[in-house]
């Protein structure tokens, strides 16, 4: 009987641990061009310590990408969620990197940004919105989130800050970080 209970309880946790993370439906109206499954484009990002970080170089690690401005009202209310719920809980983690990405500000008012908010995850600049417009359509706001697997694919995005989504994407990201061990 010991055995059958120790083989249900690892069949179960394997089923956990190796099941595959939800597909996601996203809506039309959230301007994205870019699509689930797909394989992320390779940019460079250049953040506010000086340093250089390319797409390709963070292959096997599951990466959240977090478009921002220091303009933007939803994003100051997101980005502590972002820093308590994800950063803090996941930074020393070596299979997973953090990035907001702030659309075409320059340095030191994405430093001050950082900094007024509360939040101790890497920032990058994205001068005339480069970046942000390879993930979104002309016009299209920030306050977004896209989250790439250990392969490069897109695997989850949100819009706005919606607290059931935003839990969904924690769930994911926990999900993809025990998948990557």
């Amino acid at each position: 009987m010991r055995y059958l209970i120790g083989f249900v309880v690892l069949f179960f946790h394997s089923s956990i641990m190796f099941a595959q993370v939800k597909t996601q439906e996203v809506p039309a109206d959230y301007g994205y061009i870019v699509k689930i499954g797909q394989q992320v484009p390779d940019f460079g990002m250049k953040l506010t310590d000086g340093k250089t970080v390319r797409m390709n170089d963070l292959r096997g690690k599951v990466v959240m990408l977090q478009f921002t401005a220091s303009w933007c009202g939803v994003c100051r209310k997101e980005m502590p969620h972002i820093e308590k719920d994800i950063w803090l809980k996941h930074k020393n983690n070596p299979k997973f990197a953090l990035y907001g990405i702030d659309l075409d500000e320059p340095l030191d008012k994405v430093v001050k940004f950082g900094k007024d908010v509360g939040i101790t995850y890497p920032l990058a600049l994205d001068p005339a919105g480069s970046i942000f417009y390879t993930f979104a359509e002309k016009g299209a706001g920030v306050t977004r989130n896209v989250i790439i697997d250990t392969d490069g694919k897109i695997v989850f995005m949100t819009r706005l800050y919606k607290e059931e989504e935003f839990s969904e994407m924690v769930g994911v990201i926990d999900q993809l970080l025990a998948k990557a061990k």
